[in-house]
């Protein structure tokens, strides 16, 4: 029995791939011809129902702008979802774990912990004289 869901190429995904790089290349034909045969050259090829030739350039347009917008609009969500400079969780959080007085032997290595605001500020700012 073969695995569902390995990454592996099969037979059916190198036909459902071919298949959709027929029909890709066949559509891009298709909007091309859309997009730049006159309309009098269609409707002698009987082709009488097309969108109007506007939408061959308004849709690709409407795409690149959706596409810019959308990361305008995900820079904006994180900036909404970010709490404040003021906010205590930018400090620390409930999961953080502060050093304690515990004494380890010379060359072992200190298990990994938080600094607190105050310290950091010690070491970077030096005492006020």
């Amino acid at each position: 029995m073969t695995q569902e869901h390995s990454p592996s190429p099969t037979p059916l995904r190198a036909i459902y791939g071919f298949a959709l790089y027929i029909a890709s290349f066949a559509l891009f034909g298709l909007y091309i011809v859309w997009a730049y045969v006159p309309d009098p050259w269609l409707h002698w090829l009987g082709l009488t129902y097309w969108p109007q030739k506007y939408w061959a350039v308004a849709l690709p347009v409407y795409f690149c702008v959706a596409i810019v917008l959308s990361y305008v609009a995900y820079v904006g969500l994180i900036f909404q979802q970010t709490a404040p400079l003021s906010d205590m969780s930018t400090i620390t959080d409930p999961h953080a774990i502060y050093p304690d007085d515990t004494e380890f032997p010379v060359d072992a290595i200190p298990p990994l912990r938080d600094l607190s605001i105050s310290d950091v500020n010690k070491k970077i700012y030096g005492k006020k004289s």
